[in-house]
């Protein structure tokens, strides 16, 4: 059988498949996808794969807003890209990252995403960047330097001009920040 793809916003998922995704993103991160893991996941557009044996790859993309050089810039934030073990390097998390790439492409002046070391090399294949310059959160209590985000934050400008110069500061949330 043939992987097909859809793309639905989280509203329009049933319990079902929303249950799918965060099994599969579960068993991907290997028990390390965490409550607020997957409430950045939710509230914007989803890419999903079925083959035969069921929910195949996920990823959505988010919307979130990232202040850099004086500009409050929209962006389509990329999250919670899995794909089930068995199908592993066999392009589905390329097929999925191509639908999330439309999206941002079509909606946003810039993508972004923190990746994994292994999910970094899908990333930079397809043409996606490491942004060099730092990485910030504006938190309760003012900027807050990520330092231990820097390096695996890739951008995909698509009508933003960024400067690496000036860093990137993203919106607060619970969890992990990037």
């Amino acid at each position: 059988m043939t992987p097909r793809l859809r793309t639905a916003h989280t509203a329009d998922l049933t319990s079902a498949e929303l249950h799918a995704v965060r099994a599969l993103l579960d068993d991907a991160f290997e028990g390390n996808f965490s409550d607020e893991d997957w409430d950045h996941g939710l509230g914007g557009v989803h890419a999903l794969v079925r083959d035969e044996r069921g929910l195949a790859a996920h990823g959505s993309v988010i919307q979130r807003r990232v202040l850099h050089r004086g500009r409050s810039l929209r962006v389509g934030y990329v999250e919670a890209v899995g794909v089930r073990v068995d199908v592993r390097r066999m392009g589905l998390g390329g097929l999925v990252m191509a639908e999330l790439e439309r999206v941002v492409d079509g909606a946003y002046g810039l993508g972004a995403l923190s990746a994994s070391e292994d999910g970094a090399g899908l990333y930079a294949a397809r043409g996606w960047r490491r942004w060099p310059g730092h990485v910030c959160a504006l938190g309760p209590d003012g900027v807050v330097q990520l330092p231990d985000e820097e390096g695996s934050t890739f951008v995909r400008p698509v009508t933003a001009t960024l400067d690496p110069a000036y860093e990137l500061v993203f919106d607060w949330r619970d969890g992990d920040l990037l």
